[in-house]
């Protein structure tokens, strides 16, 4: 009997399944952008002072260039150490090669802007969100801190910060405002990908990051 009814409506199924996937996508994502709204800031003036910012890496050229969205995301940093909201700032990314340094080339950007030197510290093992807020409790001590990203990426990093223990709020820079709908459309549909990769690992796995190490924390 149940084969002839799965024989009879298997084409209903076979809609069915990708829907279910679907809508269990964008419920997740809801849910994630709903537990954080509170959490999140757009206009530096309103972020709370905190002392550590955390600016999470992004791509970087072959000429020692950050690519836009990363230098955004400085600016925006030392924007909030200028106004006095964060006293240091740590930067975390990619320094998987030695022909590929992302936070190197950070600090450079921030120091040419008025950052001192003393007050930015190196991540160089932030190989993913995930594994920057990771790191940035277990390596670097921080409890408390302000992300600093595109707006699109807020949610998931301020809720994976949040699950491994660190009490993030976060400043979004510009994202459709800045950059072609292509672009953005992209990131975004991405990003939906990305939270539930970020809802499996906090919740469920907990894998340990890429590289761990010695305490170092903040200077």
């Amino acid at each position: 009997m149940l084969l002839k009814w799965f024989l009879l409506h298997w084409r209903f199924l076979f809609w069915l399944l990708p829907l279910s996937a679907i809508i269990t996508t964008l419920g997740l994502n809801f849910y994630v952008k709903t537990v954080t709204s509170n959490h999140r800031y757009t206009n530096p003036t309103e972020v709370p002072t905190q002392r550590v910012a955390i600016v999470l890496g992004a791509g970087v050229y072959p000429d020692g260039t950050p690519s836009p969205m990363l230098s955004d995301r400085i600016t925006a940093a030392v924007e909030l150490y200028k106004l006095g909201r964060v006293q240091k700032l740590l930067m975390t990314g990619d320094n998987s090669s030695d022909d590929y340094d992302e936070v190197t080339v950070m600090q450079r950007y921030a120091v040419e802007r008025g950052v001192p030197i003393e007050d930015i510290t190196l991540d160089h093992a932030g190989f993913s969100t995930y594994e920057s807020c990771y790191r940035a409790k277990e390596i670097f001590g921080i409890e408390q801190a302000v992300l600093v990203t595109q707006k699109f990426h807020l949610p998931r990093a301020v809720y994976t910060c949040r699950q491994l223990g660190v009490d993030a709020i976060a400043l979004g820079t510009p994202d459709w405002e800045s950059y072609r709908p292509q672009t953005i459309m992209y990131y975004n549909l991405r990003e939906m990908i990305s939270t539930l990769k970020a809802l499996w690992e906090v919740h469920i796995t907990r894998p340990l990051p890429t590289f761990l190490g010695p305490f170092e924390g903040i200077k």
